[in-house]
């Protein structure tokens, strides 16, 4: 298959030989027209697809009729308004998950890492409808699923049973939350989360609200866990959002010791000011991915499966303005999801790289009207095609079925 006419990056006008899941080459646009397997990219802007590496599917009301917003301050409150209404709908649990993976994919995404809660409440309930959907659309995207302790690890009896069951039924990531703040004991939560994690050998990913001093406290025996345990490259840190609020002095050394270890950041391009500064990441070398949290849950109203709308929230957060910046936040939103994925695939190499789109790469790319990637984030338009291992899975905000 071609991509005729179409400009990757916003260079000029190329077309773009794809065999099997591979970009072959790239060559300037001959123009002729397509044939009839070959997709017409006429002049659209040709990025990497999205990766969502910061998703709770299992929480979203995507599909159903608005309600307003009744959760508690605090996880705990929040943890407890999911709990209390999740199930209070006439459309099956497992539909509403699908039906946010599919409308993720029609938007771009077709790399995914979803939170899948699980406790004595839920069970493995929200897991199994979380599977569903993986399994229901494995030839239009990846979806790794995490295994995750919304309530925590050790405040209900029974958890870590059901946490463990979870890795045994195929869970990819051992996830963790707030391990001073929700579980009030760090070293057993964080000697749990590891264990799991080393005994069915998936990566970790701790999710992190911690406030200033406390959250760089659980981040350095999160550093202290992965050198010990040989986990570099294994381990993700989501939110983290005020570990740059404590002193400069303090943001450099775990920016450094981020990239040592080679763990990884995932944003969700929160309205906070404490956060590690996003070149400052890049610059050194951090693989960082961004996602979209909630998707109009039980949690916040936020969230409608666009990437693309997340990514301007991204470059909105940092005070972006410069096109070498905006397109970071493009490159973040998604190569950066997809190397924290998958470590085959291209780093984030810092302001000014656009990786993704060329022989060699993986031919999972997002068509998408605009004059430069940095108008497309401004404008974000929906004439979309998206491409998934070199077949066209989605077109016009419609997912394409075999």
């Amino acid at each position: 298959m071609i991509i005729r006419n179409a400009r990757p990056w916003g260079a000029d006008a190329a077309d773009v030989v794809l065999e099997g899941d591979r970009i072959v080459e790239v060559r300037p646009h001959d123009g002729s027209a397509p044939a009839a397997d070959d997709v017409d990219g006429r002049g659209r802007l040709l990025l990497p697809s999205f990766s969502d590496v910061h998703v709770h599917l299992d929480s979203s009301r995507i599909g159903l009729p608005f309600r307003p917003h009744t959760g508690a301050p605090g996880v705990w409150g929040m943890m407890l308004n999911d709990r209390n209404n999740w199930r209070d709908t006439d459309v099956p649990h497992a539909e509403i998950v699908a039906g946010t993976l599919e409308q993720m994919i029609a938007k771009g995404t077709t790399r995914v890492r979803t939170y899948a809660q699980v406790d004595v409440d839920c069970k493995l309930e929200k897991f199994d409808s979380v599977l569903a959907a993986k399994e229901r659309f494995r030839e239009h995207a990846d979806v790794q699923i995490m295994t995750f302790p919304q309530a925590g690890i050790l405040r209900e009896a029974g958890t870590v049973e059901y946490l463990e069951e979870s890795l045994k039924q195929g869970a990819d990531v051992m996830g963790g939350i707030d391990p001073c703040q929700l579980d009030r004991d760090p070293v057993t939560h964080l000697d749990t989360v590891f264990g799991l994690a080393e005994r069915y050998q998936v990566e970790v990913d701790i999710h992190l609200h911690e406030p200033g001093a406390l959250g760089v406290f659980s981040t350095e025996l999160v550093l202290e866990r992965t050198r010990a345990l040989g986990m570099q490259g294994k381990v993700t840190m989501s939110h983290a959002y005020d570990l740059g609020s404590v002193s400069e002095a303090v943001s450099r050394r775990l920016i450094d010791e981020f990239a040592e270890l080679d763990i990884a950041m995932a944003t969700v391009a929160p309205s906070t000011t404490g956060h590690l500064r996003l070149v400052d990441l890049a610059e050194a070398g951090v693989r960082v991915g961004l996602g979209e949290d909630g998707q109009r849950d039980y949690w916040s109203p936020y969230g409608n499966c666009d990437m693309l709308d997340r990514t301007w929230q991204l470059a909105f957060v940092n005070g972006f303005r410069r096109d070498d910046h905006i397109e970071l936040a493009l490159a973040v939103a998604t190569m950066g999801g997809a190397s924290i994925m998958s470590r085959t695939s291209p780093r984030v190499a810092g302001v000014g790289d656009r990786p993704g789109v060329a022989a060699g790469d993986r031919a999972d790319l997002v068509l998408v009207d605009g004059e430069t990637p940095t108008s497309a984030v401004m404008d974000r338009g929906i004439d979309r095609t998206v491409i998934h291992d070199g077949r066209v899975v989605a077109d016009g905000l419609k997912v394409l079925r075999r």
